[in-house]
Formats: C-alpha cells, sequence, structure tokens
C-alpha cells in the first residue's frame, strides 16, 4: 500500500502580501514523489502587519525577539483554523517563517517564526529553521525550492519564481543549479505603494510609463549580475543597490516602474537564454506571473516558453514546496543541495518542534 503524507505548508515572502498555507498530499511510488495541493488560502496581512514585518530589519533586540515569538503564535492559530475550516488532519506543519535578514557572508540568516509557538498553537510536530544548516555550513541558505523543483517539476527545463525575487534552477550535467536573478515585486510593490496601491496590477501603472534609458544602465551595470552562482539576494541588497538608483532618478513613479520592468525582462532572458542551446520549457510561478506587463516583456526577450500553470501551483508552489523540504527533514533525507548553495556538502536542515501533550 503506498503511503500518503499530509502535510502543510507555510510561506511569508517578502512582497508582504500575506501567510500562505497550503495542505498538499505527497506520495512515493516506483516513479519518484508525487504531490496534489489539497486545499490552499492566502491571509492576507492588514496595514498594521505589513508595516510590523516591514520594520524588523531596524528593530531593537526586544522588539524582534517579541516579534519572533508574535508570528509563531500568529501562524500556529492561523493553521489551526485553516485545518478546521478545511476538516483536514496532516501529520506535520513545515513553516518557512518570514526572512528578516539575510547575509550568508556573514554567516547568518533569520526568519522569524517562533517554531516553538507554531507547535503549541496548532497542535502538530513542526519543522522550521530550514536555512540556517546550510549558512553555518559555508552556503548561501538560498534558494532552497530546486530540490523540489528536481523532485517534484522534472518535466520542465527549468522552473522561474517570481515573487519578492526572481530565481531560477535547472539541471546542468547532472547537478541542480539555482541562483537569485533579481528583485521582483520587492522593488514593483514599493514604488506602487507611491500610488497609493498595494502592488502594480497587470502592470497598469507601468505601461503608462516609458523607459528610463539611464535609470536602465545603471540597473543592468549592478555588479551582482555578473557574479556566478551559488549567488543570493536579500532585501539588505535592494536598500544597498537598488533603492538609491530609484531615490536620485528623477523620473516617475511610472517611468520607474516601467524602466524596472525591462530590468527584470532582461535578467529573465539573460538567466534563461545564456545556459540552453535550445529553446527552453520554463514553468513560471508566483504572483508575478499576473503582471501582464512583466510577462509580455520577459516573452518578447526570452527565447524560452515560459509555462504558466493552473492557479493553485502559480500561487502556492513555494508552500508546496516548503512543505515536502520539511517532510524530507522529517524523513531524515537530503533536502539541500550544495550544488545549489555552495555549502561543503548537502544537508538535511530544519528544526523540529513537537506539540505538547
Amino acid at each position: 500500500m503506498v503511503k500518503k503524507h499530509k502535510v502543510i505548508g507555510l510561506m511569508s515572502g517578502t512582497s508582504l502580501d500575506g501567510l500562505d498555507i497550503a495542505c498538499c498530499e505527497f506520495t512515493l511510488r516506483g516513479s519518484g514523489w508525487h504531490y496534489r495541493i489539497l486545499a490552499a488560502e492566502t491571509i492576507a496581512y492588514d496595514k498594521q502587519t505589513r508595516k510590523r514585518l516591514s520594520g524588523l530589519d531596524k528593530a531593537g533586540a526586544l522588539e524582534l525577539t517579541q516579534s519572533h515569538a508574535w508570528f509563531g503564535h500568529f501562524s500556529g492559530a492561523e493553521t489551526r483554523k485553516f485545518i478546521r475550516r478545511h476538516k483536514l488532519n496532516p501529520r506535520l506543519v513545515v513553516s518557512h517563517g518570514h526572512t528578516v535578514f539575510h547575509q550568508p557572508r556573514q554567516g547568518f540568516t533569520l526568519q522569524i517564526g517562533n517554531g516553538a509557538a507554531l507547535a503549541a498553537e496548532a497542535g502538530l510536530p513542526v519543522v522550521c529553521d530550514l536555512r540556517s544548516l546550510d549558512v553555518a555550513l559555508g552556503g548561501q541558505g538560498a534558494p532552497l525550492v530546486p530540490i523540489g523543483d528536481r523532485l517534484l517539476f522534472s518535466g520542465y527545463d527549468a522552473c522561474l519564481n517570481l515573487g519578492g525575487f526572481a530565481n531560477i534552477s535547472y539541471e546542468q550535467r547532472g547537478r541542480r543549479i539555482a541562483f537569485d536573478i533579481c528583485p521582483v515585486n520587492l522593488v514593483l510593490n514599493f514604488l506602487s505603494a507611491k500610488r497609493g496601491r498595494p502592488f502594480d496590477r497587470d502592470g497598469a501603472l507601468a505601461a503608462k510609463g516609458s523607459v528610463d534609458l539611464d535609470l536602465l544602465r545603471k540597473l543592468e551595470a549592478l555588479p551582482f549580475y555578473s557574479q556566478r552562482p551559488p549567488k543570493s539576494l536579500g532585501k539588505e541588497w535592494v536598500d544597498q543597490a537598488i533603492m538609491p538608483l530609484l531615490d536620485r532618478s528623477s523620473s516617475s513613479i511610472e517611468d520607474q516602474l516601467r524602466t524596472f520592468s525591462e530590468h527584470i525582462a532582461l535578467r529573465i532572458a539573460a538567466a534563461i537564454d545564456s545556459r540552453f542551446g535550445r529553446p527552453a520549457r520554463v514553468l513560471a510561478t508566483g504572483g508575478g506571473v499576473y503582471n501582464g506587463l512583466l510577462i509580455a516583456l520577459a516573452r518578447e526577450k526570452c527565447k524560452a516558453a515560459l509555462v504558466i500553470p493552473d492557479r493553485l501551483t502559480i500561487e502556492f508552489k513555494e508552500a508546496l514546496i516548503f512543505a515536502f523540504l520539511g517532510l524530507l527533514r522529517w524523513r531524515g533525507e537530503i533536502n539541500t543541495l550544495r550544488s545549489v548553495t555552495g555549502a561543503r556538502c548537502d544537508s538535511t536542515g530544519g528544526a523540529i518542534y513537537l506539540p505538547g501533550k
């Protein structure tokens, strides 16, 4: 009899849309791992929560510690309500947490959402803190999704995620390669907020603007883009490298949005086309695929076929794969690849918390 593993994955991204919750069923058969998303929701963050999360990189030690506990309780309570609403019976909860700091070159990464608090609220075992071991082993601690891309989405030449950041993963001579490409929604949403909108729906604001060639040249010249993988990005890099360019620009917000959309499309094309000697089939997921202008620009510049799947896969692929990474951790199997992160070895990352009895 094939055993079915029901696992809940939680994801809170840098774009601050909300807490993604997905209950997923995994089965291991002769041909490999298979999955189904049984139920999924995004618990939208209110204005106060977005403000609290967005400012934690500048918070003091006490506020950061309090927020770590608060977000764990919040995530656990929302998970418990989600389980009741959908009448589910998962065996495990896996939480990515919410990234406050990601500085692997300095030897640390921090995703808040205390696992003990989450386990206490949800009443289930919890796997969390999936990045820290890889960073301790000298790796980037990111991207982590590629092992899920390999085992669950092997029918595509590459997997592209368009969230707060864009990242890509693909096979190269039997090794999984992956890296962050550039910021996406983290910057687009920041600019949209200056026009009183949480995001640029379908790229409508950007479509009203024109490309600022001087700003585009400066964006394209950023040193990160010439670095070889493994490499990853964090909000700190955006604050240091991107925001000063935008602050010094005299272009309108619409022109900045149009220019940054152009920049994203150019970076996506460079990341994909330089690695395939033929047109590739690339699975594109994440909230950025709903930006019609951005996808049109990417398709215009990229030789690859960007395949956009069903809504659940678009919106919850990261939560799905983090659920899968946690299941691998629970089983004591490798869930982080050195070929992706640059660590000195593959590893089985994640801390486990058991609920009270």
